[in-house]
């Protein structure tokens, strides 16, 4: 895989193991990226006017933002 390198394995925060510290930190900010996602969506709702119905729960809502965002008469909005 590296050719005739011989590269250790280091064990980071947050349950990354990776080869050197720039590979550690890539992985640790999509990492928080993902996380930002998740939490994110827990403060959207999604009215869908194509089938009548309101969509509240943040794994739906993650779904329908990622798929059917760009469809017509589909709404995020936040729950303030």
């Amino acid at each position: 895989m590296f050719g005739r390198q011989h590269k250790e394995w280091i064990h980071y925060r947050r349950n990354i193991i990776a080869s050197d510290i720039a590979s550690a930190i890539l992985l640790e900010s999509y990492q928080k990226l993902l996380e930002i996602n998740r939490i994110h969506t827990l403060s959207l709702e999604v009215f869908d006017l194509q089938r009548y119905k309101l969509i509240t729960q943040s794994k739906k809502v993650q779904m329908a933002v990622r798929e059917r965002a760009t469809e017509s008469f589909i709404f995020i909005v936040c729950r303030n």
